[in-house]
């Protein structure tokens, strides 16, 4: 088991790298809807290339945005690290979580290009797990930064901008 002190053993720093988000997202979540469709339709899956700018627009909304991000609110990547100030300027004054969405919308866009209930399912299963994980970043959002974050949720939309 891995301390702290002592390097990574290869297995330790593969099964971390495996856990990080962006790469279930935008690597294996692919992967395995590949694999999925391969073994159900007997061979290489269609893929309807005319909708892969969703999947495209999905990754770079993620990327900028992160991009956006680190210079301007501080802390780390993902929640591992806060950030020192609340962000509401550029994305962030339009949705709370587009760095989230960007994900979403590339798992959306590979459901589309493959036309999979499979991806769907993915899909789903990952709104609902990127949902709990917002629900847990704004209690630590709140604790850090209280009535200024909750005036920017007052203000701003947890996911679609002045939907929802």
């Amino acid at each position: 088991m891995h301390t702290g002190k002592e390097k990574p053993s290869a297995g330790e720093a593969l099964l971390r790298w495996l856990g990080r988000t962006p790469v279930q997202t935008f690597i294996l979540c692919p992967l395995m809807v590949i694999a999925f469709e391969f073994a159900w339709q007997g061979g290489w899956p269609n893929i309807a290339w005319w909708d892969t700018p969703v999947m495209l627009w999905g990754f770079l909304q993620y990327k900028l945005v992160g991009r956006y991000r680190g210079p301007r609110a501080g802390g780390g990547p993902g929640m591992e690290t806060m950030p020192d100030r609340i962000l509401d300027q550029g994305p962030y004054a339009l949705t709370r979580n587009p760095m989230y969405l960007g994900h979403l919308i590339f798992l959306a866009g590979v459901a589309i290009a493959f036309r999979s209930w499979f991806a769907l399912i993915l899909l789903a299963a990952r709104a609902v797990w990127f949902h709990r994980r917002v629900l847990e970043d704004e209690k630590r959002l709140h604790a850090a930064f209280g009535a200024e974050y909750d005036a920017y949720c007052a203000r701003v939309k947890r996911w679609l901008p002045y939907i929802f």
